[in-house]
């Protein structure tokens, strides 16, 4: 039996239209470049949901926690916590289930789930398109660097798993900064470390905590959507959304590129 083609209603320039992924990439990625993006000069990419596609696995694990301890509402609030440190996750968790909630128990639980599907699956699964584009950058001599709300321990971790460590010129992680996303503190930092103005930067996200912290700091946010779909908000502080890094890379090669 033939596998049916995914399709997906998208609000076009003519009125909602119903597309297939290809279709829906084509479109995308002709309405972004029809506006004329100016060149730029480095790349900022978020980890989590961008390079890994380790959110679902975040989210699946505290799942597993919620269902053994009858904690409500968890997918609501992991979506709520997308993008943020530690320390902003754990007041998230305050904030829904109060001061008394045994956050440190159960995160390490999630924790213990996670890493042991991590080491069962040998490291997290990447995001469609990662490499072609780290490659692509790189070839360029395109600065890059990664602004993470993760710990440094971890990316470095993950990063090296993954064998892709050393496409990254600079790696700027959740513990180097005091504010977490949506401040923009750790993306400046980013551009800081590449030596390059925030304005001739992209910021490569996918959360609305990251994309507020990349308009915030005068980058230039691409939203590539992962658990949660753009809305007005995100709409109106990105360059442009775009459906996959795959389509991000041949947004890049339409751009003249300052070197």
């Amino acid at each position: 039996m033939q596998d049916i083609e995914k399709r997906q209603m998208v609000q076009t320039d003519i009125g909602p239209v119903c597309l297939s992924d290809a279709e829906f990439a084509e479109y995308a990625l002709k309405s972004a470049l029809s506006k004329t993006p100016a060149p730029f000069s480095g790349v900022i990419f978020d980890m989590d949901g961008v390079i890994f596609d380790s959110e679902r696995e975040v989210l699946s694990a505290w799942q597993a926690v919620a269902a053994k301890h009858q904690i409500p509402n968890i997918e609501e609030v992991i979506v709520a916590c997308l993008g943020t440190n530690f320390q902003a996750t754990r007041k998230t968790f305050d904030d829904y289930y109060g001061a008394d909630f045994p956050f440190d128990q159960y995160e390490d639980e999630m924790r213990e789930i996670f890493y042991r599907r991590y080491d069962e699956n040998h490291g997290l699964p990447l995001k469609k398109g990662v490499k072609g584009l780290l490659l692509d950058l790189k070839s360029r001599d395109v600065p890059v660097a990664l602004a993470t709300s993760t710990r440094e321990e971890v990316v470095r971790r993950e990063l090296k798993d993954a064998d892709i460590i050393d496409y990254f010129d600079a790696l700027i992680c959740g513990d180097m900064v005091k504010r977490s996303k949506p401040a923009p503190d750790i993306f400046l930092k980013a551009a800081e470390a590449i030596s390059i103005a925030p304005t001739d930067g992209f910021v490569i996200e996918d959360s609305y905590n990251g994309i507020r912290a990349a308009h915030a700091a005068a980058l230039r946010p691409i939203m590539v959507p992962d658990l949660k779909a753009p809305d007005e908000e995100m709409k109106a502080k990105t360059e442009v959304i775009l459906p996959d890094l795959d389509v991000v890379r041949t947004y890049f090669d339409a751009i003249d590129v300052k070197l």
